[in-house]
């Protein structure tokens, strides 16, 4: 039966490939813009119920990686996700589960895995209007603030009981032998290893000294405000604002980066399904297979070694530091190599993970179980062990944008009606002793999560008593309540919360610090652009000047608040051109895979830094320049 299925699929591809094209030109002066196209037009052959089928595979082009918003019109209304095209100007199909139509997304610890699905030719991003898939009679598509008047074509669609591969037409590989993407030029692009060696060469004659440049201590504080010295970071206000403290007792501004690794933004993964879409393959020994025997190719690694030389570790992590002495970076953020934080020179934070969180759960930890204390001792010792005595360490982050903050019926329910647990338990109890209402959900969650705290915050003291609990990085800030705050002031030195906006919320973080009293850090914030074929991030700017303009704009901005005391950059190095592990490859880093920096954003980081301790002190201005071209996460509405 499957080979049958597999002869009809490759029968009638060379029709596909025959059939009408459909040209969807996108108006960039109006704020949304698309169209429909009946399936009938596109494939007489389609039924209007899609019942018995679990993907959809859509042949297209689109003429930039901007996202766009795919849809159909169901006898429902209109259900409607966000793709990434990893391919723009190229014809390929990609194949949607139907199931992303269908169901809300299925429970996960954070909202990146909850949200974002990979795929071979883009990924998409799920949420919103879901329901039977039947009486489909159309597909639209449409991009939110389209940039230069760009265009997508659609010329078939069809169903699939079994998925059956997503599939590049393409004639031109999508990388090149450096990991660029192929597809898309753009100025001062890399033209080749000798000019990629000239463009190190010029970066590695450089001599930098943070202390000049900034004024900074050994830790990153400012040697200009001393205060009392401990031993380890701490907290302190002074004069009406909130300021970090670092060891050695000087004011200290946390600015940080996410994920400084040495090796990243240059991956391939299902390396077998993508062979037509690469110019050349790295050397054996940059082909790594996982347990599940998929291969992935790494051009950032292969491209270190062709800076350095095989041995190129340790002239990686010297490179490192001192591109974050350069650009005023004082802080090793969360998910970044363990190579560099142990050099242990530059100050970092890190994450209790797991720490208890449970994906079926939404991210909450259940404090009902047996034995709980020392589950999580045994989960968060090897980490705090090594950490204990580390002066270098600002503190811990319990978790990382839990889902459940705002959808706390709907954990109800998955609990209710899920398998037995000690959570279900105390739920089932909770509402037979208060009555079943959304009020006695919401307080229940609240209590549990309060219990799970005093649990985390028990084991810390325990393994740790020398570091700060920088509390949860909230990726709903807004969906976080007084009640909540509280309950986080009980137990967190500071409190966080992921902030991607073209400048941090001043009624925001008024009303957090109101609220639970405690100093602020933003734990994620970036911008990015279109313009080197990747996805342009979660919030886009018109090009890579734009990048650094926004930069500016988001970090002054955000430290004129008295209660901001760090923020951190998502991320070091760009995301893998064909996706990391959910899928996302947006153009968000500080480094392109070639292993050359965004001069246009790190000198804008480095005019940032020369004054931010001024600007927090209220004793100058902040940059005030919007930067061109501002698109976010918007989705859904009626214009087309």
């Amino acid at each position: 039966m499957k080979a049958l299925r597999l002869l009809a699929i490759l029968w009638l591809a060379p029709l596909a490939l025959q059939a009408k094209v459909h040209k969807i030109q996108f108006d960039s002066q109006r704020t949304k813009s698309g169209a429909k196209v009946s399936i009938k037009e596109l494939n007489p052959q389609m039924p209007r119920s899609w019942d018995g089928y679990n993907y959809v595979g859509i042949e297209f082009r689109v003429s930039t990686s901007q996202r766009f918003l795919l849809g159909f019109t169901t006898d429902h209304g209109y259900d409607e996700l966000q793709v990434h095209s990893y391919v723009p100007g190229q014809w390929n199909r990609l194949v949607i589960p139907l199931v992303y139509f269908r169901e809300p997304p299925a429970s996960s610890h954070d909202m990146a895995s909850m949200f974002n699905k990979p795929r071979q030719t883009g990924w998409v991003n799920i949420g919103g209007n879901v329901g039977p898939m039947t009486g489909v009679d159309s597909i639209g598509i449409r991009q939110y603030r389209p940039h230069k008047d760009s265009w997508a074509e659609i010329r078939n669609i069809e169903l699939f009981t079994e998925d059956p591969g997503d599939a590049y037409y393409g004639k031109k590989p999508v990388l090149d032998e450096l990991g660029q993407h192929n597809l898309v030029e753009w100025p001062g692009k890399i033209k080749g290893v000798k000019n990629l060696k000239k463009a190190w060469k010029e970066e590695e004659e450089e001599e930098v000294s943070a202390e000049n440049l900034y004024g900074y201590s050994r830790y990153g504080g400012y040697l200009s405000q001393k205060s009392q010295a401990t031993g380890f970071f701490r907290k302190e206000m002074k004069d009406g604002r909130w300021w970090l403290v670092d060891p050695d007792g000087y004011h200290f501004l946390s600015v940080g980066v996410c994920c400084i690794n040495l090796s990243s933004g240059g991956g391939v993964k299902d390396l077998d399904k993508r062979m037509n879409m690469l110019k050349q393959l790295p050397p054996e020994k940059f082909i790594q297979t996982n347990r599940r025997g998929g291969r992935t190719a790494d051009y950032s690694a292969w491209n270190l070694e062709r800076r350095f030389g095989p041995d190129y570790e340790k002239a990686a992590i010297d490179l490192t530091i001192k591109r974050m002495d350069k650009w005023g970076v004082n802080t090793i953020g969360n998910w970044s190599d363990r190579r560099v934080e142990k050099s242990n020179r530059k100050a970092f934070t890190c994450t209790m993970h797991p720490a208890g969180v449970d994906s079926g759960l939404f991210g909450l930890g259940d404090p009902y179980e047996p034995r709980l204390d020392e589950r999580l001792e045994a989960s968060l010792k090897p980490l705090m062990e090594g950490y204990r005595n580390n002066p270098w360490l600002i503190g811990y982050y319990v978790g990382n944008e839990p889902t459940w903050v705002g959808s706390e019926d709907r954990l109800c329910n998955t609990l209710l009606n899920g398998p037995d647990r000690a959570m279900k338990k105390a739920l089932q109890e909770y509402l037979a002793k208060h009555g079943d209402s959304r009020e006695s959900r919401i307080s229940f969650v609240y209590e549990t999560f309060d219990a799970y705290l005093t649990a985390i915050k028990r084991v810390q003291l325990r393994l740790d008593p020398n570091h700060m609990n920088l509390g949860y990085r909230f990726g709903n800030a807004y969906a976080v309540t007084e009640r909540l705050a509280a309950i986080c002031a009980k137990h967190f030195d500071v409190m966080s919360f992921n902030g991607y906006a073209l400048k941090p919320d001043t009624k925001l973080m008024d009303r957090l610090l109101t609220w639970s009293g405690l100093p602020m850090i933003i734990g994620e914030f970036h911008f990015g652009a279109a313009d080197r074929g990747l996805g342009q991030s979660l919030y886009q700017v018109a090009d890579q000047a734009s990048r650094g303009q926004a930069y500016r704009y988001y970090v002054e901005q955000g430290f004129t608040h008295p209660g901001l005391v760090g923020l951190t950059y998502f991320t070091w190095n760009d995301q893998d051109v064909l996706g990391r592990f959910d899928g996302e490859n947006y153009n968000c880093g500080l480094i392109d895979v070639t292993n050359v920096p965004y001069r246009e954003q790190t000198e804008a980081m480095m005019e940032t830094a020369r004054h931010l301790r001024a600007v927090h002190a209220g004793e100058k201005a902040p940059f005030d320049k919007l930067p061109d071209y501002i698109v976010g996460m918007e989705r859904g509405g009626d214009e087309w």
